[in-house]
Parts: structure tokens; C-alpha cells; sequence
């Protein structure tokens, strides 16, 4: 081929080419919404640090800043009254389910059988007195909820565990993605005490129910949105609500045993994305200690995660 040809055919393949892409500045990098777990870390173990006497574990969920956090999550402990949030949402599944209906009435009687050997005990030491006047009478399955969660009724507790089963409310526990927590009985159980047949719980796992509570996964979002509003009226506030912005909305649980004072709450949950925090202790000598521990750890945890907010 003459050279004239080969110059003439280049000048056409350029013409029919498709024109280079013009040149464009690079993008400018991704800002990923980095989890503030560093931060959080840095601000919980901090916070812990200034009581070094007890055991304080805490487990934080944060859908909105994708942060999660475990301090001593695993560690095992007396669940206290925390164990009655797997109940309330074993009542709601049986209801959702149809096997069980709120409304249902139940016998208010003083009587339990240990699950150690049968023997009967009764419940002696309750927060809520008042229900004893209903002893002989009929509540409703939703009112002796209610009792059981805002004013953490124990005689409320156990004849809701007589009604829904230990049993059931474990299987819902462990659905629920919570794979050391034990619920195993109702509340006194004095023989099962003894045998070391305890309800236990690990702030990871109470950590992982709420945050399914909390964004409708526990049960389904109309039952999950009505328990959060039981746990919104509870009256126990010396704990993480102490911490937090005065009128910050918290669906919570606290928890109380010998040295042992415990809370697991759903932050803010009307907001658009709530966040979890759970902050179970052993070993402080005094409830107010306890308290204000609890309340600096919530404190900090708030200031990370939602800073003035």
C-alpha cells in the first residue's frame, strides 16, 4: 500500500472513531460515615474507669453512626429484673401468634412452684405492693404486663411466666439472636437460687433483643412499637435516664439484686433512628454508687454518639 493511502487511511479511522472521552477532575473521595467506635471506646472505658471497684459491662447499638460496642459483653451476671423484657415480648409473640390474648384475665394469686422439685413458694419481697390487693381477683394479661415492667412487679412476673412459659420465653430469647442469656424461672425461687438455677443475662445479648425492639424486629412493628411505649413509662429513672439530656426519651428496664444494679434501654425511641444502651454492674455496695455510675457511662455514651442532641 502507498504511504499517501496509509496516511489517507488513518485520517478516516480517526474521523469515524468515536471521540475520547473529555478529561474530567477524579472524584472526590468517598467520606465513608465512619463507625465513632474508637471514640466510643475511648469515652466508655473512661467513663468505667473511675469506678474500679465493680464490674461494669456496657453494649451499645447505633444504627444511625453504624457503631456498636461490647465492654465486657460476654461476661455473664445475674440478670435481675432485665429478664422480664424477653418476657413481655414471648406475651406479645403468643398474642401476635393467637395462642394468648392481652386481654386474657389471669388468677391473681400468691403461689409458685419451684422448678427444682415442685415445692411451693410465695413472692415476698415486691416493688409493688399494690398488686396484692387484687390477690383473688382477675387482671388482664396487659395490666400485670404494664406492672411488670414500669414498676417491675415480681408476684406480676411470675404469674406471667406461669402463663407463657419459661420455656417459650428462652426459645424467643435465642431467636432473637441472644445466645448466652438464661431465663429460666420467675422471680424468689429460692430452692433454684440455691441450686445456682439463675436467670442470667451479658449486656451483648440484651443489647441485640432491644435493638430488634427497637426497629420492629422482635415481634412485628405494631407489637414492637406497643411495648416500646410500656417500657417509655417506666418509673425507675435513677439510671441511664439520669445521664442524658433532660426530656430525652428512654424504653427501659433496670434491674436490682444483691451488689448487682443493671440498665438496658432503647435511647430516644420516637427519633427517627434510636440507639441502644446497656449497662449491667456487680459490686457496688450502694444503690446510689451504682446509680451514678450507670448514669456517667450513659453520660458519655450520648455525648459520642448524638453529642448535643
Amino acid at each position: 500500500m502507498r504511504p499517501f493511502s496509509l496516511a489517507l487511511l488513518a485520517i478516516l479511522l480517526a474521523c469515524c472513531a468515536p471521540p475520547a472521552p473529555a478529561m474530567r477532575p477524579p472524584p472526590p473521595p468517598t467520606i465513608a460515615r465512619a463507625a465513632p467506635n474508637a471514640a466510643l471506646d475511648a469515652a466508655v472505658r473512661a467513663a468505667t474507669a473511675r469506678f474500679p471497684a465493680a464490674r461494669i459491662a456496657v453494649s451499645v447499638r447505633d444504627r444511625e453512626t453504624s457503631a456498636a460496642l461490647d465492654l465486657h459483653g460476654d461476661t455473664l451476671l445475674h440478670a435481675a429484673s432485665t429478664m422480664k423484657v424477653p418476657v413481655l415480648v414471648e406475651l406479645f409473640r403468643q398474642a401476635e401468634a393467637g395462642t394468648l390474648g392481652l386481654d386474657d384475665s389471669l388468677l391473681v394469686e400468691n403461689r409458685f412452684r419451684s422448678i427444682v422439685d415442685g415445692s411451693e413458694y410465695a413472692i415476698e419481697d415486691d416493688s409493688d405492693d399494690s398488686l396484692r390487693t387484687f390477690l383473688g381477683q382477675k387482671m388482664t394479661v396487659r395490666a400485670l404486663a404494664e406492672r411488670m415492667i414500669t414498676v417491675s412487679s415480681n408476684l406480676a412476673t411470675n404469674l406471667l411466666i406461669a402463663r407463657a412459659g419459661a420455656d417459650r420465653v428462652q426459645a424467643g430469647v435465642r431467636a432473637m439472636g441472644a445466645t448466652r442469656m438464661h431465663v429460666r424461672r420467675g422471680v424468689e425461687d429460692g430452692k433454684a437460687y440455691a441450686a445456682g438455677l439463675n436467670n442470667t443475662a451479658t449486656s451483648h445479648d440484651l443489647a441485640e433483643i432491644l435493638d430488634r425492639l427497637a426497629h420492629g424486629e422482635a415481634v412485628s412493628p405494631p407489637a414492637d412499637a406497643a411495648m416500646r411505649a410500656i417500657l417509655l413509662r417506666q418509673r425507675f429513672n435513677s439510671m441511664i435516664p439520669a445521664g442524658l439530656p433532660p426530656g430525652t426519651p428512654v424504653a427501659h428496664k433496670t434491674g436490682w439484686i444483691t451488689r448487682h444494679a443493671h440498665d438496658a434501654a432503647i435511647v430516644a425511641p420516637e427519633g427517627p433512628e434510636p440507639y441502644v444502651l446497656v449497662v449491667l454492674t456487680r459490686g457496688f455496695a450502694t444503690q446510689p454508687e451504682a446509680d451514678a455510675a450507670v448514669a456517667e457511662v450513659a453520660r458519655a455514651v450520648h455525648a459520642v454518639l448524638r453529642g448535643g442532641r
